[in-house]
Protein backbone atom coordinates (compact mmCIF):
# COMPACT_ATOMS: atom_id res chain seq x y z
CA UNK A 1 0.00 0.00 0.00
CA UNK A 2 1.18 3.52 -0.79
CA UNK A 3 1.95 5.61 2.27
CA UNK A 4 0.57 9.02 1.24
CA UNK A 5 -2.39 10.38 -0.73
CA UNK A 6 -0.14 11.82 -3.50
CA UNK A 7 1.52 8.41 -3.92
CA UNK A 8 -1.87 6.72 -4.16
CA UNK A 9 -3.08 9.16 -6.79
CA UNK A 10 0.17 8.85 -8.77
CA UNK A 11 -0.23 5.06 -8.78
CA UNK A 12 -3.80 5.42 -10.07
CA UNK A 13 -2.65 7.67 -12.91
CA UNK A 14 0.29 5.44 -13.84
CA UNK A 15 -1.90 2.36 -14.24
CA UNK A 16 -3.38 3.79 -17.44
CA UNK A 17 -3.17 7.56 -17.90
CA UNK A 18 -5.44 7.59 -20.95
CA UNK A 19 -8.46 5.70 -19.64
CA UNK A 20 -11.26 7.33 -17.61
CA UNK A 21 -10.38 7.62 -13.93
CA UNK A 22 -13.30 9.80 -12.83
CA UNK A 23 -16.50 10.31 -14.80
CA UNK A 24 -18.99 12.85 -13.47
CA UNK A 25 -22.74 12.97 -14.04
CA UNK A 26 -25.30 15.48 -12.81
CA UNK A 27 -28.78 14.34 -13.76
CA UNK A 28 -30.24 17.73 -12.87
CA UNK A 29 -28.03 19.79 -15.20
CA UNK A 30 -27.36 17.04 -17.75
CA UNK A 31 -23.62 17.45 -17.27
CA UNK A 32 -21.26 14.60 -18.08
CA UNK A 33 -17.54 15.17 -17.64
CA UNK A 34 -15.02 12.41 -18.24
CA UNK A 35 -11.50 12.77 -16.88
CA UNK A 36 -8.72 10.38 -17.74
CA UNK A 37 -5.96 9.90 -15.20
CA UNK A 38 -3.80 12.32 -17.17
CA UNK A 39 -6.55 14.96 -17.33
CA UNK A 40 -7.35 14.76 -13.62
CA UNK A 41 -3.61 14.91 -12.91
CA UNK A 42 -3.47 18.09 -14.98
CA UNK A 43 -6.14 19.74 -12.81
CA UNK A 44 -4.43 18.52 -9.64
CA UNK A 45 -1.07 19.88 -10.81
CA UNK A 46 -2.52 23.27 -11.74
CA UNK A 47 -4.30 23.54 -8.39
CA UNK A 48 -1.23 22.50 -6.40
CA UNK A 49 0.86 25.08 -8.26
CA UNK A 50 -1.79 27.70 -7.54
CA UNK A 51 -1.66 26.89 -3.84
CA UNK A 52 2.12 27.06 -3.66
CA UNK A 53 3.04 29.70 -6.24
CA UNK A 54 -0.15 31.74 -6.13
CA UNK A 55 -1.00 31.66 -2.43
CA UNK A 56 2.42 30.84 -0.98
CA UNK A 57 1.12 27.87 1.00
CA UNK A 58 2.65 24.56 1.96
CA UNK A 59 3.36 22.30 4.92
CA UNK A 60 1.56 23.32 8.10
CA UNK A 61 -1.19 25.19 6.26
CA UNK A 62 -4.85 24.25 6.00
CA UNK A 63 -7.23 24.26 3.05
CA UNK A 64 -10.92 24.31 3.92
CA UNK A 65 -12.95 22.62 1.17
CA UNK A 66 -16.68 23.26 1.58
CA UNK A 67 -17.89 21.52 -1.57
CA UNK A 68 -20.09 18.51 -2.36
CA UNK A 69 -18.81 15.41 -4.13
CA UNK A 70 -17.70 16.56 -7.60
CA UNK A 71 -14.76 16.11 -9.93
CA UNK A 72 -13.51 19.61 -9.03
CA UNK A 73 -13.69 18.69 -5.35
CA UNK A 74 -11.54 15.64 -6.10
CA UNK A 75 -8.97 17.79 -7.91
CA UNK A 76 -8.81 20.31 -5.05
CA UNK A 77 -8.55 17.72 -2.27
CA UNK A 78 -5.85 15.78 -4.12
CA UNK A 79 -3.97 19.00 -4.95
CA UNK A 80 -4.02 20.25 -1.37
CA UNK A 81 -2.71 16.87 -0.20
CA UNK A 82 0.01 16.94 -2.87
CA UNK A 83 1.05 20.44 -1.80
CA UNK A 84 1.40 19.31 1.82
CA UNK A 85 -1.69 21.05 3.17
CA UNK A 86 -4.17 19.54 5.57
CA UNK A 87 -7.76 19.55 4.32
CA UNK A 88 -10.75 20.58 6.42
CA UNK A 89 -13.93 19.09 5.00
CA UNK A 90 -16.41 20.85 7.24
CA UNK A 91 -16.92 20.51 10.95
CA UNK A 92 -16.96 23.58 13.19
CA UNK A 93 -15.96 26.77 11.35
CA UNK A 94 -12.35 27.70 12.00
CA UNK A 95 -9.61 29.84 10.48
CA UNK A 96 -7.95 28.34 7.41
CA UNK A 97 -5.17 29.49 5.10
CA UNK A 98 -7.27 29.05 1.97
CA UNK A 99 -10.97 28.38 1.43
CA UNK A 100 -12.58 26.58 -1.52
CA UNK A 101 -16.36 26.72 -1.75
CA UNK A 102 -19.17 25.98 -4.13
CA UNK A 103 -21.28 29.00 -5.01
CA UNK A 104 -24.14 27.94 -2.73
CA UNK A 105 -22.06 26.84 0.27
CA UNK A 106 -22.69 28.27 3.72
CA UNK A 107 -19.35 29.80 4.71
CA UNK A 108 -20.59 31.46 7.91
CA UNK A 109 -17.77 31.53 10.44
CA UNK A 110 -15.08 30.37 8.02
CA UNK A 111 -12.17 32.79 7.71
CA UNK A 112 -9.30 32.59 5.20
CA UNK A 113 -7.07 35.17 3.50
CA UNK A 114 -7.59 33.49 0.09
CA UNK A 115 -11.06 32.39 -0.99
CA UNK A 116 -11.84 30.50 -4.20
CA UNK A 117 -15.38 29.84 -5.36
CA UNK A 118 -16.76 27.64 -8.16
CA UNK A 119 -20.17 27.17 -9.63
CA UNK A 120 -19.45 23.48 -10.39
CA UNK A 121 -20.83 24.25 -13.83
CA UNK A 122 -20.76 22.03 -16.94
CA UNK A 123 -17.58 22.28 -19.02
CA UNK A 124 -15.87 23.98 -16.04
CA UNK A 125 -17.49 27.25 -16.99
CA UNK A 126 -16.69 30.30 -14.83
CA UNK A 127 -19.25 32.05 -12.68
CA UNK A 128 -21.06 35.00 -14.21
CA UNK A 129 -20.85 36.83 -10.89
CA UNK A 130 -18.09 36.21 -8.35
CA UNK A 131 -18.87 37.01 -4.71
CA UNK A 132 -16.97 39.94 -3.25
CA UNK A 133 -13.71 38.85 -1.64
CA UNK A 134 -13.50 35.63 -3.66
CA UNK A 135 -11.74 34.53 -6.84
CA UNK A 136 -13.27 32.20 -9.45
CA UNK A 137 -11.39 28.92 -9.06
CA UNK A 138 -11.79 27.63 -12.63
CA UNK A 139 -10.64 30.95 -14.09
CA UNK A 140 -7.66 31.41 -11.78
CA UNK A 141 -6.35 27.86 -11.86
CA UNK A 142 -5.89 27.93 -15.64
CA UNK A 143 -3.05 30.44 -15.16
CA UNK A 144 -0.80 27.85 -13.51
CA UNK A 145 1.45 25.15 -14.89
CA UNK A 146 0.37 21.67 -15.95
CA UNK A 147 3.32 20.00 -14.23
CA UNK A 148 3.73 19.84 -10.46
CA UNK A 149 7.15 18.87 -9.21
CA UNK A 150 5.81 17.67 -5.88
CA UNK A 151 6.33 18.51 -2.25
CA UNK A 152 7.90 16.18 0.32
CA UNK A 153 4.90 14.59 2.05
CA UNK A 154 5.31 11.87 4.67
CA UNK A 155 2.88 9.26 5.94
CA UNK A 156 2.74 11.01 9.30
CA UNK A 157 1.88 14.45 7.92
CA UNK A 158 -1.63 15.70 8.64
CA UNK A 159 -3.88 14.98 5.65
CA UNK A 160 -7.30 15.81 7.07
CA UNK A 161 -7.76 18.54 9.65
CA UNK A 162 -11.54 18.23 10.05
CA UNK A 163 -14.04 16.92 10.87
CA UNK A 164 -11.50 14.37 12.20
CA UNK A 165 -7.73 14.91 12.19
CA UNK A 166 -6.00 12.08 10.30
CA UNK A 167 -2.51 11.53 8.91
CA UNK A 168 -1.94 10.44 5.32
CA UNK A 169 -1.33 6.87 6.45
CA UNK A 170 -4.48 6.85 8.59
CA UNK A 171 -6.58 8.14 5.68
CA UNK A 172 -5.26 5.38 3.43
CA UNK A 173 -5.75 2.66 6.03
CA UNK A 174 -9.33 3.79 6.56
CA UNK A 175 -9.85 3.91 2.80
CA UNK A 176 -8.48 0.37 2.42
CA UNK A 177 -10.90 -0.91 5.06
CA UNK A 178 -13.76 0.97 3.45
CA UNK A 179 -12.90 -0.40 0.00
CA UNK A 180 -13.11 -3.93 1.39
CA UNK A 181 -16.48 -3.17 3.00
CA UNK A 182 -17.80 -1.78 -0.29
CA UNK A 183 -16.46 -4.73 -2.26
CA UNK A 184 -14.05 -2.72 -4.42
CA UNK A 185 -11.10 -4.42 -6.10
CA UNK A 186 -8.47 -3.51 -8.66
CA UNK A 187 -9.89 -2.87 -12.11
CA UNK A 188 -13.43 -2.23 -10.90
CA UNK A 189 -15.47 0.58 -12.36
CA UNK A 190 -17.75 1.79 -9.60
CA UNK A 191 -20.93 3.84 -10.02
CA UNK A 192 -21.47 5.95 -6.91
CA UNK A 193 -24.56 7.92 -5.93
CA UNK A 194 -23.03 11.11 -4.52
CA UNK A 195 -26.12 11.71 -2.41
CA UNK A 196 -25.95 8.30 -0.77
CA UNK A 197 -22.15 8.28 -0.33
CA UNK A 198 -21.10 11.89 0.38
CA UNK A 199 -18.05 10.94 2.46
CA UNK A 200 -14.79 11.56 0.56
CA UNK A 201 -13.52 8.25 1.94
CA UNK A 202 -16.24 6.45 -0.02
CA UNK A 203 -16.42 8.31 -3.32
CA UNK A 204 -12.73 9.18 -3.76
CA UNK A 205 -10.18 7.58 -1.45
CA UNK A 206 -11.58 4.03 -1.30
CA UNK A 207 -11.78 3.61 -5.11
CA UNK A 208 -8.30 5.11 -5.57
CA UNK A 209 -6.77 2.81 -2.97
CA UNK A 210 -8.53 -0.20 -4.48
CA UNK A 211 -7.37 0.61 -8.01
CA UNK A 212 -10.92 1.26 -9.23
CA UNK A 213 -12.21 3.98 -11.54
CA UNK A 214 -15.13 6.18 -10.53
CA UNK A 215 -18.49 7.08 -12.07
CA UNK A 216 -19.76 9.73 -9.66
CA UNK A 217 -23.42 10.74 -10.03
CA UNK A 218 -25.22 13.70 -8.47
CA UNK A 219 -29.00 14.04 -8.40
CA UNK A 220 -29.09 10.47 -9.63
CA UNK A 221 -32.35 9.42 -11.29
CA UNK A 222 -32.96 5.80 -10.22
CA UNK A 223 -34.41 4.86 -13.58
CA UNK A 224 -31.09 5.70 -15.25
CA UNK A 225 -28.90 3.49 -13.07
CA UNK A 226 -29.18 0.30 -15.11
CA UNK A 227 -28.54 1.87 -18.52
CA UNK A 228 -25.73 4.04 -17.18
CA UNK A 229 -24.06 1.08 -15.53
CA UNK A 230 -24.21 -0.75 -18.85
CA UNK A 231 -22.91 2.15 -20.95
CA UNK A 232 -20.09 2.93 -18.51
CA UNK A 233 -19.14 -0.76 -18.12
CA UNK A 234 -19.71 -0.54 -14.38
CA UNK A 235 -18.78 -3.56 -12.24
CA UNK A 236 -19.89 -2.25 -8.81
CA UNK A 237 -22.94 -0.07 -8.12
CA UNK A 238 -23.27 1.94 -4.89
CA UNK A 239 -26.67 3.63 -4.72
Amino acid sequence: MDQTIPQTFASAVRRDPATPLLTWYDDESGDRTELSGATLDNWVSKTANMLIDGSGLGHGDTAAVLMPPHWQTAAIVLAASSAGLAVALGGDPSPADVLFTSADADTTGWVAPDRYVTGLLPLAMPLREVPAGSVDYVTEVRNFGDYFGGQPVSQDDLALAAPVALSHLAVLRNATERAAELGLTSGDRVLIDAGAYPDVADWLFAPLVAGASIVLCANLIPAKVESRAESEKVTVTLV
